[in-house]
């Protein structure tokens, strides 16, 4: 056993240089820098800061270089440094209708007070591939101008004003917020930790089921009522000195879907809300996850539950890729002596079956 177990060291020691070596690649080529995943490759630093729930983007740039531009790899490498950082509170409630925006759009009314923000999307590109970029070069710079000082108000509010759509709950300060990251996850989940997991989710499997609710697997039937991207203040409640003082700003993508709700016997028809809230520019991720939060409220709204997409313990409990990766490639792991088991109990099996097949048919009894 000494031996095979220092055997096995020395392989494990190889594969983590060869890996190193495969990481690095031709050293003829430049070794990417931090600063250039970041400012380059800065949509995927955000998916791993939102699914990594850690908003550091130059630890996310380490990771992705460390993962070798897997993304869930790299996901569960901020996963783990965030896991040894020690606690110190609780930031106080972002308010991101003090958004500074860069992006705002709303598909639901044209004309919205601030107007309609392009900002940087892929929305209104050709789908072709750029042969430019392959040579380099440095792009021609922006349109710029001063920061709208109009205010912006949500688009939601617009209808909350007349009211077309249910209000958004109010804030109980002295109800505890859960935290999945240090409680177990256990059902029925109230809202807060469904927004919690879906923000931590899987960006892929979130598409998918938000697809699948639009085609007919979960009656979500929506509006983007509003996507807006900027920067937020982080405040944090000092007790030393009795008040929230500024500890930076940070990129937030926000998205609210708006969807019909025929009402009920004690409601009245009204639209209801989906909320979707990730770091850095993250459209995808959280318009998907306004699709699922809206359609995880089914029994809150009293919809029959009929479709993969409103089980909040299937979506719940399936939606984290770290733990998804766990159980599929634990299955790369030695696991000789459950498959022997395995082998002996399909021999003996076997063995029946074949004596059975062969042993001579009982005689039967002559017909009187």
């Amino acid at each position: 056993m000494y031996v095979a177990v220092k055997g096995g060291e020395r392989a494990i020691e190889n594969a983590h240089r060869l890996l190193a070596h495969e990481r690095r690649g031709d050293r003829d080529v430049p070794e990417l820098s931090l600063d250039q995943i970041s400012e380059q490759l800065s949509l995927g630093v955000d998916r791993v800061m939102t699914e990594g729930s850690l908003y550091d983007r130059e630890l996310a740039a380490l990771a992705i270089k460390q993962a070798r531009g897997d993304l869930i790899e790299a996901i569960f490498l901020v996963r783990a440094f965030r896991a040894t950082l020690p606690r110190f509170g609780a930031t106080e409630p972002v308010d991101t209708g003090k958004m500074q925006v860069r992006r705002r759009i709303s598909s639901t009314f044209k004309d919205i007070p601030g107007g309609q923000i392009l900002g940087p999307t892929f929305d209104y590109t050709h789908r072709l591939l750029d042969p430019q970029l392959a040579e380099g070069g440095a792009p021609e710079l922006p349109a710029q101008s001063d920061a709208p000082s109009t205010a912006m108000p949500r688009v939601i509010d617009i209808l909350g004003r007349d009211g077309l759509i249910e209000s958004s709950p109010p804030a109980d300060d002295d109800k505890p917020v859960g935290d999945l990251t240090r409680e177990a996850l256990s059902f029925p989940a109230d809202r807060d930790l469904r927004l919690q997991n879906l923000a931590r989710a899987d960006e892929g499997f979130l598409l998918a089921l938000g697809y699948s609710s639009q085609r007919g697997y979960g009656r979500n039937h929506p509006f983007a009522g509003e996507i807006r991207l900027g920067e937020v203040e982080v405040e944090f409640m000092a007790e030393d000195v009795g008040f929230a003082v500024p500890l930076g700003s940070i990129t937030l993508t926000e998205c609210q879907m708006v969807t019909q709700f025929k009402g009920s016997a004690a409601q009245a028809p009204c639209f209801t809300r989906g909320y979707g809230l990730a770091f850095g520019q993250s459209e995808r991720k959280t318009m998907s996850m306004a699709l699922v939060d809206r359609t995880l409220r089914a029994r809150e709204l009293g919809e029959e539950v009929l479709a993969p997409a409103q089980d909040e313990e299937f979506v719940m409990s399936h939606s984290d890729n770290v733990q998804a990766t766990g159980f599929v490639e634990h299955l790369k792991l030695p696991h000789y002596v459950d498959f022997q088991s395995e082998l002996g109990l399909l021999r003996k099996l076997r063995k029946e079956f074949t004596e059975a097949a062969e042993a001579p048919a009982p005689l039967q009894e002559a017909a009187e």
